[in-house]
């Protein structure tokens, strides 16, 4: 399964000045779940804004310029190499743009959790996709201050 995990506002931002731009307690815990035990792909400065390899995840760290090795960490030019790496497990693409946009046409699955904020002057935003190339399955919605919905895409037979 190659599965894609991001979390976007409803402007459609995931990042501002290298940053997520928000923190909303619990908001996390669902790509914890979902990665825990797997594969993780992410761009270089995902990673290095993280700063270290994830706790009880393979981490394939996509870069033409850096490499990246250790006991759980390995480095691929492309989201492409990086599935080759990975072999039969469970993959997870978790940013940014790039990766993104390169593994969209790659992806069985995409777990987007839709933030209910708008961002202003966001600089890093999610790719557009064809909707109609997934089948769209609207889960829970959490949160206090501010609310998120869970919302899953299945690519639908190709």
């Amino acid at each position: 399964m190659i599965g894609l995990i991001v979390a976007r506002s409803k402007n459609n931002v995931i990042g501002k000045g290298g940053e997520i731009p928000w923190r909303i307690k619990g908001e996390q815990k669902q790509f914890k779940e979902l990665t825990t035990g797997n594969v993780v792909v992410m761009g270089r400065r995902s990673y290095e804004e993280i700063g270290h390899p994830l706790s009880n995840r393979e981490t394939i760290v996509v870069s033409k310029t850096k490499q990246f090795e250790g006991s759980s960490v390995r480095t691929a030019s492309s989201v492409k190499e990086a599935i080759d790496m990975a072999k039969e497990k469970n993959i997870f693409i978790a940013g940014g743009y790039g990766l993104y946009k390169e593994a969209i046409p790659l992806v069985d699955v995409m777990f987007i959790t839709e933030v209910d904020i708008e961002i202003e002057n966001g600089d890093t935003f999610f790719p557009e996709f064809n909707e109609v190339d997934f089948e769209k399955k609207i889960g829970e919605k959490l949160g206090d201050e501010i609310q998120y919905t869970r919302t899953m895409y299945y690519r639908k037979s190709r």
